[in-house]
Parts: C-alpha cells; structure tokens; sequence
C-alpha cells in the first residue's frame, strides 16, 4: 500500500528521486502504469498486460504519482498555515518545494503527460494518465495564494506561471490531451478541473469561458441522468467510489468558475438539470452508506466515504444546512491512500475567494524566493 508522508519542515523531494527501468523517458518525465492492469498469466513474459477492472496492481509503478500528491499536498497546507500564522518559514518551504519541481534545471517535472498510465507491453502512455496530475489543481491554487500574499518573488512567479501555461497548452493541444477532454466520464471531467486552474492560474480568460460554458452543454448535459446519477460511474466495479469521485470534481469545478457574474451552481441544462440533483442523488448515501443499492465496491469499499467537500461547497451554495450538518460529522481518513488519491479537494479554504486580488496573512505581509531560509 502507497503511503503519503508529511514533509513540511523543509525536506525537498522531487520527481527525480524515483525512476522506472520501464519507463522510455527521462528522469524529468512524469511515468506510472495504469491501476487495473496486471501481468498475463497465460504468457510466459507476463505480456501484453490485462485488464481486471477495478482491481489496483500493487507492483505497479506508482511513485511520481505519490510524489506529486506529496508535493501538492504540502505546498497547499504550508501556504495556508503562512496565511494564518504571519510565518514566513512556512511560505519559505513552500517556495522550496515549489522551486525544485517546476524550475530547478536538475530536478524539475517537463510540463507533458506522455508517459501516463502505460500498460507494459500495450501502449508506453494514454491520455487517460492525465487525470494522475489532477492533485496538481491544488498546487495551482496555493501558487494563487502566494502570489496575492506577496511571498513570491518575480523570477519564481513568472517559471511558476511558463510551467503550467506549458502544461496547459500541452493539454488543450496535444492528442493525449484531446483524447482525455472528449471522454464522457470522469476522465473528462478531471480534465476540465485541471484546465480550469491552470487557466486561473495564468490568467488565461479564453479557456475559463470554454470550461464555464462546456460545463453546462458538455459535461453536465452528457453525464447526469434525469435522476441527478452519472450512469457510467454506475456501471463500473467501483460505483460507489466513482459515483462520489465524479461528483466531487464536478462540485470542486462549480466552484472553482464561479464567480460574482457566473455561477455554475446554479447553472441548468436545457433538460432542467443542476450540479445540485447530483448533490440530491448522492446525500442519501453519503449519509447512510448502508442504503447503496447499487453492488459493492470491488475494492475498497471501506474508503468511503471520507469527508466530502462537495457537501460543503454545495451546502452553502444553495444555503442548505443537511449538507453542512453531514459535512461537519465526517471525519477525514488520513490514514487511507485510496481515499487520498480519490479526493480532488484536500483542503478546502484554498478554493474560496479565488477572484480576490488582495489577501492577508495573520501576522504581516513577507516575501520569500526560492532558496532563501532566513
């Protein structure tokens, strides 16, 4: 089982401190293999690989995803505890780590997802991969953050700013990233959530009106049925846990464009529907997990579920106290890495106010630029 460990007392670690003798990249290049994908038995070689969906290979490589969600993880609690405490230590570290991933020339990540989710023997990446950066939403958010703090200096803001406007044009453009946008799951819209922060993040208007008006004639219209279900989580080996994963990015979508001219909560399909029938469908289940009627889980039943942010982002969009009474009773599964993985929204404070262009810290303003410790 992957493991997240923190490290926020100024430990860096990058995507070069792991490598894949599998992959056909270089070290700087983002490799993992994909989940459900296991060695033929009937071949002496083990390939091609085969498929047993919804059953995770734990002798897959999987570092440089854990290594990403470490570091986007750590970035966002340490830009948060600067905010709070006045602490320029933490926004230091931040810095750090953030300095070492996307611009530091020995052991900075190529802003490509080439190598995604390979399948030894079948393919050396798919465009499916690319939802294995979408903790990456997260780190987008925190740089946001620092930013409007003023802890970064200019050369580190405007690497940090090439670096995902590379991503992002890498994404919208390239055929891995074209393949990821026209799927009718998930898929698509983990695709969505990643252009839209990314596009927030390097003020890139154009692609934030494509995801705010694709939300409502692509993703929502082609996904909900007219019950506020998504009918293709439904019929996966996981549906309980693809059924709160697809509505959680959704939610953290709504929020994410949401602004005082749109918002996407209430936001309806020419057949009527909202983000917030999805909500409906699923706050009898989140309440009572007992009363899924659908088949359980193949795996990893017990992960869900964890505390949702979808119930806290819809509960005081539309001002209502079940989802916010729910929200306030769960409890965060620290412990669990599928739950991990699986939870686009990690720390919620980040996801408010992102349309404000002056914020402050508890203590007082700073600024902080790679490399510097006092």
């Amino acid at each position: 089982m992957a493991s997240i460990k923190n490290s926020t007392s100024g430990e860096l670690y990058r995507i070069t401190d792991a490598r894949c003798e599998r992959s056909p990249g270089a070290p700087h290049e983002f490799y993992s293999e994909g989940d459900y994908w296991w060695p033929d038995p009937a071949s002496e070689s083990g390939l091609p690989y085969i498929k047993r969906d919804g059953l995770s290979n734990p002798d897959n490589f999987n570092e440089h995803r854990v290594l990403l969600m470490r570091m986007s993880r750590d970035v966002a609690e340490l830009t948060l505890r600067y905010e709070k405490t006045g602490l320029i230590e933490h926004a230091v570290v931040a810095c750090n780590i953030l300095h070492s991933w996307f611009v530091a020339p020995e052991t900075y990540m190529v802003p490509h997802l080439k190598y995604a989710q390979a399948i030894p023997g079948r393919c050396t990446g798919r465009g499916l991969g690319i939802i294995d950066t979408l903790h990456l939403a997260e780190a987008a958010l925190a740089v946001i953050r620092l930013d409007r703090l003023e802890t970064l200096n200019i050369e580190l803001k405007k690497s940090l700013e090439r670096w995902f406007s590379e991503y992002l044009e890498w994404l919208i453009s390239s055929e891995h990233g074209l393949s990821e946008k026209s799927q009718k799951n998930n898929h698509s819209t983990c695709w969505y959530l990643q252009v839209a922060a990314f596009a927030l993040l390097t003020d890139n208007r154009v692609v934030i009106e494509m995801c705010r008006n694709d939300y409502i004639n692509i993703l929502l219209s082609g996904q909900m049925a007219s019950d506020g279900s998504f009918p293709l989580e439904l019929e996966r080996t996981k549906p309980y846990c693809y059924a709160i994963f697809n509505l959680e990015v959704m939610t953290a979508l709504c929020q994410l464009l949401s602004d005082d001219n749109n918002n996407l909560f209430e936001a309806v399909t020419v057949d009527g529907l909202s983000i917030h029938d999805g909500i409906e469908f699923m706050y009898p289940y989140l309440f009572n997990k007992s009363s899924w009627p659908y088949v359980r889980d193949i795996m990893h039943w017990e992960s869900w579920p964890n505390k949702q942010p979808c119930l806290l982002f819809s509960g005081l969009a539309y001002n209502e106290q079940k989802y916010l009474d729910l929200w306030n009773k769960m409890s965060v599964k620290e412990r669990d890495f599928e739950a991990w993985r699986n939870t686009p929204v990690k720390n919620p404070e980040l996801w408010f106010n992102l349309y404000s262009t002056q914020m402050k810290t508890g203590q007082q303003e700073g600024c902080c630029a790679a490399g510097e410790t006092d």
